[in-house]
């Protein structure tokens, strides 16, 4: 049984008895009945509980490749899945409990699941370059490859079953067929990260050389785009754009060395009308930050490198960050549209992802130099746990 089928029988049990367990979910029994009030509660475990431990035993001897996270994403507090090469795993109830939902030859680079059931990743075959796009129709089961030759897309985002953005730094591209037939759409010259919301509204990071960057909106499908926030910088390179309603968040890149990353974090709540410059954070081998004026911090999270960033209601921002040299990896959040900032606390690794379902509970798969591990918290990452880990 795949695991949108099974978390669908959960949502059934659920509300005929009101227990948060499934048949075969962590217990291998037969499906739980009515019991009296008295009955405990299932504990929440952590660790993987058995899980996948074969499978990670033929990954840990000499010129084997160890299995390591690469991504993670969550529905809601209780639906999630994180994957690596090779395989993707599951959980229906906020992490106490793991399924293994596929193994094979599919090494997974990104994921995007816009419901339960349909999903899309970017992925190699086993430890190769090429990246495809692949994608499933029963909760990540089974998984066929939906484009023909390799894709340049750097990440891919699906608003349905249907509709869909595929994205590098230059280019923007858009399907209404589930992956299977893609189409341009028109963005600013020189634009070095772009992200669209709908098929008409979208926003670009574009560069001019000597001068800085430029952030510029669409509201009519790319046909025509205005300036929104200028970042003087003399050697602008490439910026990530993160919208959701009002909010709007724009990540410009300067210089890296020795292990750290230059950047400014630009938030803005009323759609790019007025911006606040959050983060700016200088660094020794990456030169200044992109930008002038006055800043809230001079530090993001584990003052190392940004990585993905998520948007949460109507005010909330997560960011994970990542010091490779101090082997930190941590996340900063706002609650309020960038007015105040905070970072959080660190754990062991290179690099992490993090995927957030509200303003305090959160996951974040992490990279070390010998594990891969999915943490959780249920503090805006002031405490992380360890769920789930795979020891090289």
């Amino acid at each position: 049984m795949n695991f949108a089928k099974k978390l669908q029988n959960k949502t059934i049990s659920l509300l005929s008895v009101g227990l948060l367990m499934v048949s075969g979910w962590g217990t291998g029994g037969a499906p739980v009945q009515a019991a009296a009030s008295a009955t405990p509660a299932p504990v929440c475990n952590t660790g993987d509980q058995g899980l996948l431990q074969q499978l990670q035993k033929k990954h840990t001897g000499e010129g084997t490749v160890p299995l390591t996270f690469a991504d993670v994403e969550f529905l809601n507090a209780d639906t999630g899945r994180a994957a690596g090469n090779g395989f993707l795993i599951g959980t229906s109830d906020g992490g106490c409990h793991f399924q293994e939902i596929y193994q094979g030859q599919w090494s997974f680079r990104q994921l995007s699941f816009p419901d339960n059931v349909n999903g899309f990743a970017l992925a190699s075959v086993q430890e190769g370059q090429a990246k495809y796009l692949i994608g499933t129709t029963d909760g990540g089961s089974t998984w066929k490859r939906l484009s023909k030759q390799a894709v340049t897309f750097e990440h891919v985002e699906f608003m349905d079953s249907k509709t869909g953005f595929g994205y590098n730094r230059a280019s923007t591209y858009y399907t209404k067929d589930g992956g299977l037939g893609w189409s341009k759409i028109p963005t600013p010259a020189n634009t070095r990260g772009a992200y669209f919301s709908s098929r008409n509204s979208g926003w670009a990071v574009v560069i001019v050389p000597g001068t800085g960057y430029q952030v510029m909106s669409t509201a009519d499908g790319g046909a025509n785009w205005k300036l929104r926030l200028k970042s003087n910088f003399a050697d602008p390179q490439y910026g990530q754009i993160y919208a959701k309603g009002n909010q709007v968040y724009a990540l410009l890149y300067g210089g890296s060395g020795m292990s750290h990353t230059s950047y400014s974090l630009y938030s803005s709540s009323n759609t790019g009308g007025s911006w606040t410059r959050v983060i700016a954070q200088d660094s020794a081998g990456g030169g200044p930050a992109p930008g002038s004026g006055r800043t809230k911090v001079n530090r993001g999270p584990a003052s190392g490198k940004p990585g993905n960033l998520q948007l949460i209601g109507k005010e909330a921002a997560f960011m994970v960050g990542y010091l490779p040299a101090a082997e930190q990896v941590g996340t900063g959040f706002t609650k309020d549209n960038g007015q105040t900032w905070n970072n959080s606390a660190t754990v062991h690794g290179y690099e992490g992802m993090i995927s957030f379902t509200d303003h305090n509970q959160g996951w974040m798969a992490v990279r070390d130099f010998d594990s891969s591990t999915l943490y959780a918290t249920k503090d805006a990452g002031a405490h992380w746990t360890a769920k789930f880990s795979f020891e090289f």
